[in-house]
């Protein structure tokens, strides 16, 4: 498959020096150069991780893994993973990061490590517009609903918080959601950000509850044994929030959700 050559990164920052070109490919690429650091995502969450109009990896993360790979001087390859595998991929070597939008928690640090969080987001829900669901307390009802998307924490959190629902689990949170506009489950249990989305998509028949059941801190996943790594992450990350950098990735693909957040006095994840 043809490489895409990027002449350098959408967002810059102080302090970062250009060291070259940074390469972004496609999974199905020939084998990489021993230099390139090959960062593993599934393109499926935007404004996170996405396709663009040519089909080409964009997003937030994707950006944040240009200037990553700008800062370790190192090419950078994209290689797109189905979630469910996204660990597995990187346990097995197939990939060196996981930079998509994964939450830490204890089960997943008993198998991988953990950069510093770099977004701060919520668990919150996406509910019919008449619903009887009108806040957080009210999903503790019996009887109610819930879709779930396989292998979030989403998922983890709604089966075990809630014995008396009935849960309908699929794979995209773009069918969640679409489970909730017709009327087929009273809510989709899902982050923050992702909820205000499918709710501007569905505005006619749903309506979203922004406060969070829970905060989740997201960071880059590495091997356990990549220790070194994990040092050179954690001070690219700390730089590029004391830069700015995350505060323009926002501006470019978040302009919006920032705005209204701030407005509701939800806090917004790069706080």
């Amino acid at each position: 498959m043809a490489k895409r050559i990027n002449s350098g990164s959408a967002v810059k920052f102080c302090g970062f020096i250009a060291f070259g070109l940074i390469v972004i490919a496609v999974a199905g690429c020939s084998k990489h150069d021993d230099d390139t650091l090959v960062v593993g995502m599934e393109l499926a969450y935007p404004p996170f991780e996405m396709r663009n109009d040519k089909n080409e990896p964009d997003g937030i993360s994707v950006r944040m893994a240009e200037d990553l790979g700008e800062f370790l001087n190192r090419p950078v390859q994209i290689m797109d993973v189905a979630w469910d595998g996204i660990i597995p991929a990187l346990k097995s070597g197939k990939i060196d990061l996981i930079i998509s939008s994964m939450t830490k928690t204890e089960e997943r640090a008993r198998a991988i490590s953990f950069s510093d969080g770099y977004v701060t987001n919520g668990l919150c829900v996406l509910v019919q517009k008449n619903s009887a669901i009108k806040s957080v307390e009210d999903i503790f009802k019996k009887d109610l609903r819930f879709a779930v998307k396989l292998a979030t924490t989403g998922e983890i959190w709604a089966k075990a918080n809630l014995p008396d629902a009935e849960f309908t689990t699929l794979d995209t949170a773009a069918t969640c959601a679409l489970e909730v506009a017709q009327g087929r489950v009273d809510a989709f249990i899902y982050d923050q950000i992702s909820i205000y989305k499918y709710w501007k998509k569905h505005q006619d028949t749903t309506h979203p509850i922004l406060n969070p059941i829970r905060e989740e801190t997201w960071g880059i996943g590495l091997r356990k044994e990549d220790s070194e790594l994990q040092n050179e992450v954690n001070s690219f990350l700390k730089a590029y929030r004391d830069s700015g950098g995350f505060d323009k990735l926002a501006d470019i693909y978040m302009k919006e959700e920032k705005a209204t957040f701030e407005k509701m006095g939800v806090p917004f994840v790069f706080h």
